[in-house]
């Protein structure tokens, strides 16, 4: 089952040298992450395809087949993890599922849902295991992630609720939960109640509840219970966090919970315009993905759920994705207009309004998903990462790099967001404005350009293309408000930084430089255009020509 892990583009990186600047060891090999796979000697580590997604759209959790959660931050996406075991099996995890059988029969997300059912065969019989992180009705005020964006009628109830349904004849469920806070470096320190069915767990000024209809037993740093059901019966568990959250009970109130969830999800996606073709699915499951990386609190958009993934299989281009950047969150906010979900593109709007901008005025290129901008990246090299890529990072080097495409991605931005919705709200303007004066003033400078290359900076021809499309925006942005004076003036510094591509950003006929000065070339792009209109350089603008500045 393909996860939005998966689904979401990762930023290249062009560079060969470590993060600190410097180059690799001599003589360091990457590691084969094909021979740690092998069917020979499988690997450990589940395959990132093979994870299921869960959110509750203020974090995420990551499912494997044999139903173990190997990955969950909390409260937040960005928040230390509490299961890690996708970056080290040591790391904790959380299992619900029949004792010895690791294989499902079958595992998909319920239809229009973020939300995994799971079937299994056993030796006795047949169960089925459903999981989310679920959504509800609002209860009041949400102290555990409080919110700067107007609070929706149903949100997070900050818990995982996972049910077991025998359906034919006896199977014996096992339940494991062996939390490891601040990214495994504290087991969990567990207190027991009375009756057994309500557990804490206590590490890194974290606090986690289990609560459950088994009989709970505590091993060490580990809470397990077992019990054997027969045709017809239920039983759950619940994994809570934060004074707001909402653990069931009983395992009607834990169904009452699953079914909010699922109707939450249905009821948003029932407001998409997917068309009725081969590949609506897929574009539901998209969309489905793009809402589950939204942080509802703020209204910002992760570029992903994790950190310290490898961009190939045993390497060290690790990187923490669990921010808001810029230039993705363009293109994410194009496809939601597209899908007629403008409620989730206007929240983002607002979150680019709010952001705190550099002393020159210029957006930073990534935000925290609070609008932080201290992303101050550091090394975890006591996780072993997924498969032996190391290190593992949290936070991201590349927050206070200059690149200068990120003018153009908020213009478009707006741009985009203005035509949609018809109007250009004043909060807005004194952004195109800082925008579009730190375009003009930077684009002949040289900066890490979208690979987010971590060596000298460079004159990149698509920075230089993403600061024509900050001014042809601008331009048109003013020319909206009325402002004819400033329109033109903006407007003829599009042309002129357009005639100095054309002059030193190519090569030869059809193909544009890496970078100026350059002889290297890449394939013909096209120039990137907004939904309402297209003025670059060249006639091959088509249906892609927006995804040039990163592909």
């Amino acid at each position: 089952m393909a996860t939005e892990i998966a689904s979401h583009p990762r930023r290249k990186r062009t560079s060969s040298k470590s993060p600190n600047g410097g180059q690799r060891a001599a003589g360091r090999k990457t590691k084969d992450a094909t021979s740690s796979q092998s069917a020979a000697a499988p690997s450990p580590f589940t395959p990132i395809a093979k994870y299921g997604f869960l959110s509750n759209c203020h974090t995420g959790a990551l499912v494997a087949p044999d139903g173990t959660v190997d990955w969950l931050c909390v409260p937040r996406f960005d928040s230390p993890s509490v299961f890690g075991s996708l970056l080290d099996r040591g790391a904790g995890g959380f299992r619900l599922g029949p004792f010895g059988i690791n294989v499902p029969s079958d595992r998909a997300y319920e239809p229009g849902t973020n939300t995994i059912l799971t079937s299994w065969k056993t030796p006795t019989g047949w169960a089925v295991v459903r999981d989310a992180l679920t959504m509800g009705p609002r209860r009041g005020e949400d102290t555990t992630t409080p919110h700067t964006r107007p609070p929706a009628d149903e949100d997070a109830e900050h818990v995982l609720v996972r049910t077991v349904e025998c359906l034919e004849g006896r199977v014996e469920i096992e339940l494991v939960c062996e939390p490891a806070f601040d990214y495994g470096r504290v087991p969990g320190e567990w207190s027991l109640s009375e009756d057994r069915h309500r557990a804490e767990s206590t590490g890194a000024g974290q606090t986690i509840e289990l609560q459950t209809d088994m009989l709970i037993g505590i091993e060490a740093h580990r809470a397990r219970a077992r019990h054997v059901l027969e045709a017809g019966e239920r039983l759950y568990c619940a994994l809570g966090w934060g004074e707001d959250a909402s653990v069931p009970t009983n395992v009607e109130e834990a169904e009452a919970q699953l079914t909010a969830t699922r109707r939450f999800w249905r009821n948003w996606l029932a407001q998409a315009r997917v068309p009725d073709h081969d590949l609506g699915p897929l574009i539901q499951r998209s969309a489905l993905a793009v809402k589950g990386l939204t942080y509802m609190p703020t209204g910002a958009i992760v570029a992903a759920l994790t950190t310290s993934l490898p961009e190939t299989p045993g390497g060290e281009r690790n990187w923490d994705y669990r921010y808001s950047w810029m230039r993705d969150s363009t293109f994410t906010l194009q496809a939601l207009h597209y899908l007629n979900l403008d409620w989730e593109a206007d929240e983002f709007m607002e979150f680019i309004a709010d952001l705190e901008r550099n002393d020159d005025g210029a957006l930073q290129i990534m935000y925290g998903i609070d609008g932080r901008r201290d992303l101050t990246e550091t090394l975890r090299e006591d996780l072993s990462g997924y498969a032996g890529a190391s290190p593992v990072r949290i936070g991201n080097g590349a927050f206070d790099q200059r690149q200068n495409d990120v003018f153009g991605a908020a213009l478009d931005s707006i741009l985009l967001h203005t035509r949609r919705s018809q109007r250009l709200p004043r909060r807005l303007w004194p952004l195109v404005q800082s925008q579009a004066e730190c375009a003009t003033a930077v684009w002949r400078q040289p900066d890490q350009g979208i690979w987010e290359a971590r060596g000298e900076p460079q004159q990149y021809v698509s920075s230089k293309l993403m600061c024509w499309v900050a001014m042809d925006r601008a331009a048109q942005l003013a020319d909206i408000r009325g402002d004819d004076a400033l329109s033109a003036g903006w407007a003829e510094t599009a042309a002129e930084i357009k005639s100095d591509i054309l002059e030193h950003g190519v090569d030869k006929p059809g193909c544009y430089a890496s970078t100026t000065g350059r002889t290297r070339s890449t394939p013909q792009r096209c120039w990137p255009r907004s939904s309402a209109s297209c003025r670059g350089p060249t006639s091959a603008c088509g249906p892609l020509c927006s995804r040039s500045a990163t592909s």
